[in-house]
């Protein structure tokens, strides 16, 4: 029912794109050269455009979970307080670009830093392709700026890191098995936000998997339940994440394929001051407006990415 569903959403968007399409072209042969006729048509020209772009970047997503929920975790770096608040700038980035997708979203956990900003922070993004368009944030981001947290006002490097995991629902069939023999639960105090309740219980989840020491937390809902909950969900996307990472390198050893070293690591810089611009080190895309992007515009990145990925894979087989 859910591919159903997909599926008529796809041809219903193709179908509305025809429609305004015809009628531009209806309004163009009716109206001629009155005033007015010109900019309406561009008008609709532009939607349509930004439509067909929109069904272009749909078809990059055919990997296995590409059209999954995207958990984005975020952690400070280097610099100090700077990179504190660098994560938190970036949590907020992701945030208000999921708000403009239409996309739910729910912070699972975040560890506030003593003096301002995060030190971590993980986020459940729930939308159509979440996890394919988010998937190339994974990466060191690099924030240059003018510290507010500096009294003499110099200029600071600051480094957060990102990872991107498909959302892999506790219902969801994988051939992944996690035997409870090789979790190890703890609950805790949860510190985050919720009032004195979350604060008077050991609410907050943390569990880890004995195998391969990945760690994962919930603390933002109420109910140990729940917490618990969106931890196994965490745990579970991290070991598939995990799977499909050892099978790409697999396939590579078998190509012969060397990919360098920075590959994946310092993706992007972000620089406030003394000039503003965000370039990505893997596409060379360069964007001016740096606020904007901070406020959530990051798909001026996304789609030239996916072509870039797209001719990697064709270059590999």
């Amino acid at each position: 029912m859910k591919r159903l569903a997909d599926l008529r959403a796809e041809t219903d968007e193709i179908r509305t794109l025809g429609q305004q399409l015809a009628e531009a072209r209806e309004l163009l042969e009716i109206m001629g050269d009155e005033q007015g006729a010109a900019e309406e048509v561009d008008a609709s020209i532009s939607a349509a455009q930004e439509r067909v772009d929109g069904l272009e970047m749909a078809a990059n997503f055919d990997r296995e979970y590409d059209d999954h929920g995207a958990i984005v975790s975020i952690h400070a770096g280097a610099g100090g307080v700077d990179a504190a608040d660098w994560t938190a700038m970036l949590a907020r980035m992701y945030l208000r670009w999921a708000e403009r997708k239409g996309f739910a979203t729910q912070i699972a956990d975040e560890s506030p830093a003593e003096e301002a900003g995060l030190k971590s922070v993980a986020i459940f993004i729930r939308g159509k392709n979440a996890y394919g368009m988010l998937e190339g944030e994974r990466g060191v981001h690099r924030l240059v700026r003018m510290s507010p947290f500096d009294s003499q006002h110099r200029r600071h490097t600051s480094f957060a890191s990102v990872d991107v995991v498909p959302e892999i629902a506790t219902d969801e069939k994988t051939d992944l098995e996690i035997k409870p023999e090789d979790l190890r639960i703890e609950t805790y105090k949860s510190g985050g936000a919720g009032g004195q309740y979350v604060n008077k219980t050991e609410s907050a989840i943390r569990i880890i998997h004995l195998p391969t020491g990945i760690i994962v937390a919930s603390q933002q809902e109420r109910s140990q339940m729940q917490n618990r909950e969106l931890a196994m969900t965490m745990l579970r996307s991290q070991l598939v994440q995990r799977e499909i990472e050892e099978r790409e390198a697999k396939l590579a050893e078998l190509r012969g394929e060397r990919r360098a070293n920075e590959w994946g690591s310092q993706i992007r810089s972000y620089v406030l001051q003394p000039y503003t611009m965000v370039k990505d080190h893997r596409t060379n895309v360069e964007v001016g407006d740096a606020a904007g992007v901070l406020d959530g515009n990051v798909d001026p990145f996304v789609w030239p990415y996916l072509q870039q990925r797209r001719r990697f894979d064709a270059a590999a087989t």
